[in-house]
């Protein structure tokens, strides 16, 4: 897609652009970095020098910020450079768990919740001098938590309610596990954005000899929760949708769930077809290989995973495994989310770049321009496939 660059233009900037990006966040804050650095280098020339446009062509856009931990394991966070009159965007993966911090002695990885308290104090940190304040958190803290049921904590909706109560003016997040969690703050700016744009494009990039009609390839929900993605995907490729359902057994719990007993699958015949199961996640991947395995026994091609996170909770071997075994042929996450050496080495993972995509969102925002353009991704994904040859022009 060629850079709209006329389109931000159209204002001036609601500040001086400001990047944090939290610990954990470093790899993916340089590289939007980058993609800012170098559109803004020809970006506005002509109102460069005009006071509004103050700052808005450097060298780098980001700010130094610390959150160091005393012996106890308490902390703080410091802000290291002046941030007055700023336009601020906080970039935070709270489930790298690659961080840690020493506490009595013990090396001590960071959980989600060290990660959102370290977020929280550096919002308290800017002590309000920025002109505003965004968070941009690819997968949403405590999504998973998003209703309740019976005696148990509302934590999404806490978490939400803590960032606005802080002074946070806008949360970006991306494929929200359920984005009626929005809810909870209904007077503030809550962005759910959807990377099915860039996932068809790795996609199409990566797969050879892909046939997209309703004869070759179907969409497969491995779930009901994952229906609308899927109703998507399968509506702007023009391709049939298949569905599983979860059979659990209600009158136990296990691990704070009622344990599956089994996926059943509802719609039409996937044999010899090519399938692409979508999904917001990988957790333990457990569901999402019977699913596949499940498809493989009714006779399907090849099975493509599209799941906006892959957090692989119990490890990989159990998906070299069923790789090596043919149930599937490629995964697809985003790096949104911590991605470990050993997954990006592995032969059947694809890996989806978000780092453009949110360059051009702090840039809109930042000329307070409507995003609207940017969620609706329809048009990209009919331009891919016929620059693919996969669709003819009409």
């Amino acid at each position: 897609m060629a850079r709209q660059q006329a389109l931000n233009i159209n204002s001036i900037p609601i500040g001086p652009l400001g990047i944090i990006g939290m610990p954990g966040c470093e790899e993916l804050t340089d590289k939007i970095d980058k993609y800012l650095v170098k559109w803004r280098k020809t970006q506005a020339q002509e109102h460069a020098e005009t006071i509004a446009f103050y700052g808005y062509q450097r060298d780098s856009y980001k700010i130094n910020v610390s959150v160091p931990r005393f012996g106890s394991g308490e902390g703080k966070g410091v802000i290291e450079e002046s941030v007055r009159g700023y336009d601020i965007y906080i970039i935070a993966d709270v489930f790298n768990y690659s961080c840690t911090y020493n506490m009595y002695g013990m090396t001590v990885p960071k959980s989600p919740d060290d990660h959102f308290a370290d977020l929280k104090r550096v919002i308290h940190a800017l002590s309000s001098k920025p002109k505003r304040v965004s968070v941009i958190m690819p997968m949403l803290y405590e999504g998973r938590q998003h209703k309740r049921s019976s005696r148990e904590s509302l934590d999404c909706a806490m978490a939400l309610q803590e960032l606005v109560d802080l002074g946070v003016d806008n949360i970006i997040t991306f494929d929200a596990h359920d984005q009626r969690v929005q809810n909870s703050i209904p007077d503030e700016s809550f962005e759910n954005v959807m990377p099915t744009y860039q996932m068809i494009k790795a996609l199409v990039n990566n797969v050879e000899d892909l046939k997209v009609d309703k004869n070759h390839l179907m969409i497969i929900s491995p779930d009901e929760g994952a229906m609308q993605r899927c109703i998507y995907f399968a509506t702007q490729l023009g391709v049939n949708l298949g569905m599983f359902y979860k059979r659990r057994d209600y009158t136990r719990i296990v691990n704070g769930r009622n344990p599956i007993v089994e996926h059943q699958y509802l719609g039409d015949s996937v044999k010899g077809k090519d399938i692409i199961i979508v999904d917001d996640m990988i957790s333990s991947g457990e569901s999402m290989l019977e699913v596949a395995s499940k498809l493989k026994c009714l006779g399907c091609a090849r099975i493509f995973v599209c799941t906006t996170f892959g957090l692989f909770c119990n490890g990989l071997d159990v998906f070299d495994k069923a790789y090596n075994d043919g149930v599937f042929d490629r995964v697809f996450t985003t790096n949104g989310v911590y991605q470990t050496p050993e997954l990006l080495s592995r032969e059947w993972y694809v890996s989806v770049e978000l780092s453009k995509y949110t360059a051009y969102f702090i840039d809109t925002l930042n000329h307070d321009m409507s995003v609207s353009s940017l969620l609706d991704s329809a048009q990209k994904i009919k331009e891919i496939l016929i620059k693919k040859g996969l669709k003819e022009a009409e």
